[in-house]
């Protein structure tokens, strides 16, 4: 019996995380073959159960040894996690598939969203990085754009969920939500500021020249997947008081002149893409809109005044689209492929 008929033994590191549980879910949804799944996590978190697929999984501590005989391994955990077990995974013969920032940037590791370039998947030892929730969801909108008029440059700016900081996110703003609520003021921890009735012109950390470092994924994973290492992106990512969707404002210059109904032709012939613009019945997709989703939304297509540029406003779910989708989807794409 080969794998494909036994079904494949899967581990998801960081099970009890945001995204651990939506990868539990869409293995399921998406009727994945498994026909093991391993629920790892950090030691504090052993003991523990997971749902998957109408069962309850304990919570096993991620080691080495824990990926003996795993096919595919994904991880939604800790940079640290992901550097030390992702060769683990794979001098057993298994595939890692990385959700975390660890191996982005490596050139020996493919960063694949598979509706782009999944022919780089040809060129993996084991290991594939999965792109930043906000560059996934904003390289859906380029490409398209892209293959039909070229692209010179892109301005945008993010307005991203506290969900893409995992579950001390969303914890933050529900307590401080409830503070506000009682009169009290929201007493800002995880968060440099409050995040409740705000918004933070910060995601992750600053750097040394005034950029974040999450919006320095934004220009170097987007100029790593469309093969466009000179593409110019000018960023600014803020974090909203929204659970679930990262939106963001698009601002881009085609190397030919693309007429926004071009465009929207383009963006709704690409696989993964919604376009959802009728600014005369006031339709426009919003954050709401794409929780639940995998399809990345995008509207308010329209002319830069002055210029050939457009403008476009574009959502997707970041722990959907922007993580476990993305993830799987490479799995799928890899097995599609005879790869794995």
């Amino acid at each position: 019996m080969n794998r494909a008929e036994r079904g494949r033994t899967v581990a998801v590191v960081g099970a009890t995380g945001a995204v651990g549980e939506v990868v539990l879910q869409l293995l399921a949804e998406r009727g994945f073959p498994v026909g093991e799944l391993r629920a790892l996590a950090s030691a504090r978190s052993v003991g523990s159960r997971v749902h998957f697929a109408g069962s309850e999984i304990p919570v096993q501590e991620a080691r080495p040894e824990a990926f003996d005989g795993v096919d595919f391994a994904f991880f939604a955990a800790t940079g640290s996690l992901s550097k030390s077990l992702a060769p683990e995974v794979v001098k057993r013969g298994g595939v890692a598939v990385d959700k975390s920032s660890t191996w982005r940037m490596d050139d020996e590791v493919p960063l694949v969203i598979p509706e782009i370039n999944p022919e780089a998947l040809e060129k993996q030892r084991g290991i594939v990085a999965c792109p930043n929730c906000t560059t996934i969801g904003f390289a859906m909108v380029l490409e398209p754009l892209r293959r039909a008029a070229g692209l010179r440059s892109v301005v945008v700016t993010t307005m991203q969920a506290v969900s893409g900081s995992g579950k001390p996110g969303l914890d933050e703003l529900a307590r401080q939500s409830e503070e506000i609520a009682q009169g009290r003021a929201p007493a800002p921890d995880f968060y440099p500021a409050p995040i409740a009735d705000n918004v933070l012109p910060l995601c992750e950390n600053f750097r040394d020249d005034g950029y974040s470092s999450e919006e320095m994924k934004l220009l170097l994973e987007t100029r790593k997947i469309l093969c466009d290492p000179e593409l110019q992106v000018s960023m600014t990512c803020a974090r909203v008081p929204v659970q679930v969707g990262h939106s963001a404002s698009m601002l881009v210059e085609t190397a030919t002149p693309l007429s926004p109904e071009a465009a929207r032709e383009a963006l709704a012939a690409f696989p993964g893409v919604k376009v959802v613009d009728a600014p005369a019945q006031n339709r426009f997709p919003s954050a709401r809109d794409a929780a639940g989703q995998d399809d990345v939304l995008v509207g308010r297509v329209r002319r830069d005044l002055g210029s050939n540029r457009l403008w476009l406003w574009q959502v997707a779910d970041n722990l959907r689209k922007g993580a476990a989708t993305n993830a799987i989807q490479i799995a799928e794409e890899m097995m599609r492929r005879g790869l794995a």
